[in-house]
């Protein structure tokens, strides 16, 4: 048999162990179950103890947009001071409707900048109805419409605002960034795993599903006058800015007073309520469809009301335009659950 010569995969190629994940969500169809979703999760009380967990939240992943609200976090702490519905753009992964690209627009006019400074990656609006009417009108790809321009805005307005290059606002070793993965650490109490570039171009770390819903009850649960609770109460008060209409993450903040919450890409949900509990969710196949109903079910078990959230809970599957199945928590899950609510009561 021939050999061949041993190569060596680059870092960003090779294979390591995948997390312990464990079905969370599934979709029946007439009564069969479908599909399968698997993920890890976890909840932690006020006081940092853990609540409920699955699969395996201590394993490292890249919490993605989830992390912006922490981003946002180090950007108030550095003087950015701009009306609450900016902020909560600053921190908001938006669908890119007409309000989210002039905000993005005053953000930068704010601080002497035009869209230029921006350093993100150009795309599309997120939002499939902002999409369509964007298209119509005949535009294309641009960083106004990209669904982190608020964010990027905000950052190369920190910059304006502390005397740093704005150009290069991006490097991992700028001041700026230094700045953000340090506040990053310390909300989470947890050194980033490890660190790669997210989709918009911005530095992004690993941390835990543990560590972030620590971070999310802290910043849920912070006082009005902390950069925490400035961000927070941004977010609570305009959660069209952070997401969207007809966007879940927009509805889960109406119809829950003072929950915060806020998505990521593959599949991540991540929740913090005011009196400092924080949920983080992973859904192993990056998919987003399962996030919400899983969330929902894990706030449902912590006393959160079940008809306020139904709508979200378990989302209908269509069979020649009429619900034959939903899309809902995995049995397995729900009866870990109901030994968790059966502790609780």
């Amino acid at each position: 048999m021939p050999s061949h010569p041993s190569t060596t995969l680059p870092a960003h190629a090779r294979t390591l162990t995948a997390p312990r994940h464990v079905p969370l969500a599934e979709t029946t169809r007439d009564g069969l179950v479908e599909s399968v979703h698997y993920g890890s999760l976890i909840a932690t009380a006020p006081n940092g103890t853990t609540v409920v967990e699955a699969g395996e939240p201590d394993a490292p992943m890249y919490p993605r947009s989830a992390l912006k609200p922490l981003q946002a976090v180090a950007l108030v702490r550095a003087g950015l001071d701009i009306p609450d519905n900016l902020l909560a753009l600053a921190a908001a992964s938006h669908s890119g409707a007409a309000m989210h690209q002039e905000g993005s627009r005053q953000i930068l006019k704010l601080h002497g900048l035009e869209e230029s400074a921006l350093e993100n990656s150009t795309d599309l609006p997120y939002g499939t109805a902002e999409r369509e009417e964007w298209l119509r009108s005949g535009n294309g790809s641009t960083q106004l419409a990209q669904n982190c321009s608020g964010k990027h805005a905000a950052m190369a307005s920190v910059c304006v605002i502390n005397g740093w290059p704005v150009q290069g606002y991006l490097n991992p070793e700028h001041p700026l960034q230094v700045l953000v993965r340090d506040t990053i650490t310390e909300l989470t109490g947890e050194d980033a795993a490890a660190v790669s570039t997210d989709g918009c171009g911005t530095p992004l770390f690993a941390h835990t599903l543990h560590g972030m819903a620590r971070a999310y009850g802290r910043l849920a649960s912070a006082p009005a006058d902390s950069a925490e609770g400035r961000v927070a109460n941004a977010m609570r008060k305009h959660p069209e800015m952070v997401a969207g209409e007809g966007r879940d993450v927009t509805e889960l903040m109406r119809a829950v007073p003072g929950l915060l919450a806020k998505d990521g890409f593959e599949g991540l949900q991540l929740v913090g309520l005011a009196d400092g509990t924080g949920l983080a969710i992973k859904i192993s196949d990056g998919g987003d469809r399962a996030r919400m109903p899983v969330t929902v079910r894990v706030l449902e078990s912590i006393g959160l009301d079940g008809v306020t959230l139904a709508g979200l809970a378990s989302p209908p599957v269509l069979g020649g335009g009429r619900p034959v199945g939903v899309l809902r928590a995995a049995d397995s899950l729900v009866e870990d659950l109901k030994i968790l609510e059966n502790h609780l009561n």
